[in-house]
């Protein structure tokens, strides 16, 4: 009887059986002892190494960085294998800033969603109830909005929404006054929202707009007459004259040396005709001295603080100074007290007079500087727009625009016929503390605190070139006052640097100074250069060439 080996499938291949009987017997069968097969063994593979642990994200602080790093540190509880590693700096300083205009971006898409008043006074008054400022300088309408829309954005985002509500809520209750509903105290509210951001000017002001328009039109008539003349005449190499005057320049030398005061000095001026030089100290004592002998003929004493600018009169003798005392007087040469000039409500800086000769301009650390009408003493104008301390002014040669800079890092630049702030000048980093027009009235000269030498053209509205004048801040900066062809810087790195107004190279440098050089000045002819500094001396620098074009001139 066969078996059929499908029947018993526990049956074990490997074991033996005996041979048949002569009776056919059907064994008992046994249950197979099992015998475990031999397992054939795969190939080892390369164990692979265990993946690096990849650290969290830490963002910047915040309720988002909260959630992150919660998230982080619950991912992490299962998982304490892999050794933790440190993200760079690199790349927390990319993430901080990704995640910042990622905010940024939020910030706008909110503020974009806000409804914001078209009507600029509602702009005005809606700003007014936040305790806002109502307005900036120089901002119009379009940028206030936009400034209260990011503010209402902010608030929003900030969790201030009851203020915004409270806001809405007060002007919704100014309507109904308006519209005659409540007792009629809408006519407080009403001149609040009509806020003028100018100051009625007086007539005084008025008639000195009218004659300073009226000589900026002859004087600019006659500038471009001359510039004119100079392209057009062909007897006129005007390439010639900058390289005479260029020439002439770097024979500048060490002309007279004489101690000025007991205490440093801080300013310098020369008269209209080059016959008188004044000076002026920590002492509060300004001095008025002959030329080119630098002799010694009036003390002007009258300042009870220190004295910190000194300028002569365009048209005349008389000398103005400034004052840390608050003041500005005018003087004659002989000493004798003009006007004080009182309004001031900190220390003055610098001061410089206008063309005309008729106006002096003061500028001061209360942020602000004013125009002065020399012959009654009244102050004509007082003039906002620096968000710091006013430090230099000048006045074009036409008197029809004036600049100030300040050390706001900005320059300013007026319109005096109309009041208007017409340019404003960023670049410098630091503060700004000397400005100079040019003589050929679209360039214009800023020195500062970040060491540079800045050429502004006035036409273009930027800068035209950028000089890496000093070592140490440039404390003054003026044009050679007859055609401008070249500039004169002082500082603090002890020198007073000639520069061309072509190309803007270095001409000369005038070294001999054991300290700070607070002021220079450039005689009219720009045969000479007077610079003060704080080792109390006046040096005189004068052309090589000088006596000879004086014989010259004479034949």
């Amino acid at each position: 009887m066969e078996i059929d080996e499908n029947e018993n499938p526990n049956a074990n291949p490997n074991a033996t059986t005996s041979p048949p009987d002569s009776i056919a017997q059907i064994a008992p069968v046994e249950p197979p002892i099992p015998v475990a097969p031999t397992a054939i063994l795969p190939p080892i593979a390369p164990i692979p190494r265990p993946l690096a642990h990849l650290p969290p994200v830490r963002p910047p602080n915040g309720d988002a960085a909260k959630a992150t790093n919660k998230d982080a540190d619950s991912d992490e509880e299962g998982d304490d294998s892999g050794p933790e590693y440190e993200i760079s700096e690199e790349s927390r300083l990319f993430r901080e800033k990704q995640e910042k205009a990622k905010q940024e971006f939020l910030m706008k898409q909110r503020a974009a969603a806000l409804a914001v008043p078209t009507n600029d006074n509602s702009v005005r008054s809606r700003l007014r109830r936040l305790e806002e400022p109502v307005t900036l300088f120089g901002e119009k309408e379009m940028e206030r909005r936009d400034r209260l829309r990011m503010l209402m954005a902010r608030l929003d985002s900030d969790g201030q929404s009851d203020k915004l509500l409270k806001v809405l809520e007060e002007e919704e209750a100014a309507a109904a006054n308006a519209a005659g509903i409540d007792d009629g105290s809408y006519e407080v509210e009403g001149e609040a929202v009509q806020y003028p951001f100018y100051t009625e000017g007086s007539m005084a002001l008025l008639k000195a707009r009218y004659e300073i328009a009226k000589d900026s039109v002859v004087k600019s008539a006659k500038r471009l007459a001359r510039a004119r003349r100079k392209r057009n005449d062909p007897d006129e190499d005007e390439d010639s004259e900058i390289n005479w005057v260029l020439e002439n320049a770097k024979t500048f030398s060490l002309d007279c040396s004489e101690i000025g005061d007991d205490r440093p000095l801080s300013g310098c001026s020369f008269s209209h005709d080059g016959n008188f030089l004044s000076t002026c100290s920590i002492t509060g004592v300004a001095k008025v001295w002959s030329m080119p002998d630098v002799k010694l003929i009036s003390s002007l004493k009258g300042h009870t603080e220190r004295a910190t600018d000194v300028t002569f009169s365009p048209t005349t003798n008389q000398i103005a100074t400034a004052s840390a005392d608050r003041t500005a007087k005018l003087w004659d040469t002989k000493g004798t007290l003009l006007h004080t000039f009182k309004g001031h409500l900190d220390r003055l800086a610098r001061v410089a007079f206008h063309p005309l000769g008729k106006y002096l301009g003061t500028t001061s650390f209360d942020k602000t500087w004013r125009l002065w009408d020399t012959e009654t003493g009244d102050e004509l104008l007082l003039q906002e727009g620096h968000s710091r301390s006013v430090y230099g002014i000048a006045f074009h040669p036409d008197g029809s625009l004036a600049a100030s800079c300040g050390l706001d890092a900005l320059a300013r630049v007026w319109d005096l016929r109309t009041g208007r702030s017409i340019l404003s000048l960023e670049g410098h980093v630091k503060p700004v503390l000397g400005v100079s027009f040019s003589p050929n009235g679209y360039h214009l000269a800023t020195g500062g605190e970040d060491n540079t030498c800045r050429i502004w053209d006035l036409r273009k509205k930027r800068c035209l070139y950028t000089i890496p004048a000093h070592s140490n801040l440039i404390s003054q900066i003026k044009f050679e006052p007859q055609d401008g062809y070249f500039l004169v810087t002082s500082s603090y790195d002890t020198t007073a640097k000639v520069w061309s107004a072509r190309d803007f190279k270095p001409v000369k440098v005038l070294s001999g100074h054991e300290a700070k050089v607070t002021s220079v000045d450039v005689v009219g002819d720009g045969q000479s250069i007077a610079t003060v500094s704080h080792d109390r001396t006046i040096k005189l620098w004068s052309s090589k060439n000088a006596e000879k074009d004086k014989g010259m001139d004479l034949d």
